[in-house]
């Protein structure tokens, strides 16, 4: 019985190191990869890039503030907008 659900395991630890494999090819080893990384990258450039305030800096999310519209504003530009 023991050799049965052993040999289950085993079988799942190999389609599981298989499929590991085969996605470690397909994102290192070609250009789809290659593609995926980059996107990766630049949508990562991006957020970084939307939450920095061209006048005071860069903030973080959680000092962000969202408008009725969902636009997120630095805390700065907001106060400055309100109070004229």
């Amino acid at each position: 019985m023991t050799v049965i659900i052993l040999e289950g395991v085993l079988f799942v630890v190999l389609v599981a190191t298989g499929a590991a494999l085969f996605y470690y090819g397909i994102l290192y080893l070609t250009p789809v990869g290659l593609r995926l990384r980059q996107q990766r990258n630049r949508k990562q450039i991006e957020r970084a890039a939307d939450l920095a305030c061209p006048l005071h800096g860069p903030r973080s999310t959680e000092q962000l503030v969202r408008l009725p519209s969902g636009d997120l504003v630095c805390p700065d530009c907001y106060k400055e907008t309100i109070n004229g």
